[in-house]
C-alpha cells in the first residue's frame, strides 16, 4: 500500500481543529520502538455499561457519526486492519477508507477453522484481504478474492504474536484491531498491543456481548492500570489508552 506521507496526513486530519490532532493522533504516528518495527492499535466502541453489541450480535451503531468516521480515519494510518471471523459474520463490513481520503489498508480476517463463506464482502469487493486460518484446515488458497495465510495452531488457536510476524514479514507493520471484543482481548491479554482507543458511547443497554473477555484476576493489586486520556468525540467519549507490550 502507499505509505503515510505528509500529504496522506494533511488530508486525513485538516478537518480537525488544530488542538485534537496532535493530542490524539500524534502517538499513532510516532516510530516504532519494537525489534520487529510493528506499531499495534486495539480499538473497540461500547455502551456505558460495557457492552460492544446485543446478544444477536447487533451492533449498528452504539456509537455515533463522528466515532465512526474516526475509525474510517485510523483505518487510513494503518497497513492493515484485522478483525475475527465473529465480526465478518456479524456486520458483514467493507472495512474501506471510503468516508475519508486516504488508502484503504490490507484487510485480515482471522478464521482459524474457516467458517466464512465467499459471500461476505470483505471477500469480493475492495481492496487487498488474507483470511488466516489454522495450518491444518484444509481448503482452497483463495476465498473469494482473499488470499488463504495458513498459521501454525496449537491448544489456544493461532497466537497473535505468529500473525504479527507473519504481517510484518509482508510489510505491513501498522497493524490496526479493530475488533471484536474477542480479537481485541486476544491482543490486549498477549501484551501485543502499543495502544488503545475505546469509545464510550452514553447508552445503557443492560446486557449484551461484553466489550472484553481476559483472564480474571485473583485481587485487585493483580489488574493492570494504564494511564489515558480523554477526548470528546460527537456525542461520545473516546479513551486513549497507553499500553506497554509485556509478553
Amino acid at each position: 500500500m502507499d505509505p503515510l506521507t505528509p500529504e496522506t496526513w494533511d488530508r486525513l486530519l485538516r478537518r480537525l481543529p488544530a488542538h485534537e490532532r496532535v493530542p490524539l493522533f500524534g502517538p499513532l504516528l510516532a516510530c516504532s520502538t519494537r525489534a520487529d518495527g510493528t506499531f499495534i492499535l486495539g480499538r473497540i466502541a461500547q455502551s456505558l455499561d460495557g457492552f460492544i453489541a446485543m446478544p444477536n450480535g447487533e451492533s449498528h451503531w452504539i456509537s455515533g457519526e463522528a466515532d465512526i468516521v474516526h475509525t474510517h480515519r485510523l483505518r487510513a494510518l494503518f497497513d492493515a486492519i484485522v478483525v475475527g471471523a465473529g465480526t465478518v459474520l456479524a456486520d458483514d463490513p467493507q472495512l474501506t477508507t471510503r468516508l475519508v481520503p486516504g488508502p484503504s489498508p490490507v484487510r485480515v480476517v482471522i478464521d482459524p477453522t474457516r467458517r466464512l463463506e465467499p459471500r461476505h464482502r470483505v471477500f469480493a469487493e475492495g481492496p487487498e484481504t488474507l483470511l488466516i486460518c489454522a495450518a491444518d484446515i484444509p481448503g482452497q488458497r483463495h476465498v473469494g478474492r482473499a488470499e488463504v495465510v495458513p498459521l501454525p495452531s496449537g491448544p489456544d488457536g493461532i497466537d497473535v504474536f505468529t500473525i504479527v510476524a507473519e504481517l510484518a514479514r509482508r510489510g505491513l507493520r501498522r497493524i490496526f484491531v479493530e475488533g471484536g471484543g474477542v480479537t481485541v482481548s486476544r491482543f490486549l491479554a498477549a501484551g501485543a498491543l502499543d495502544r488503545l482507543h475505546v469509545t464510550v458511547a452514553p447508552l445503557v443497554m443492560g446486557h449484551g456481548i461484553p466489550a472484553f473477555a481476559m483472564p480474571p484476576v485473583r485481587k485487585l493489586a493483580d489488574g493492570r492500570r494504564f494511564s489515558w486520556t480523554a477526548h470528546p468525540m460527537g456525542s461520545d467519549i473516546l479513551l486513549d489508552i497507553a499500553l506497554v507490550r509485556f509478553a
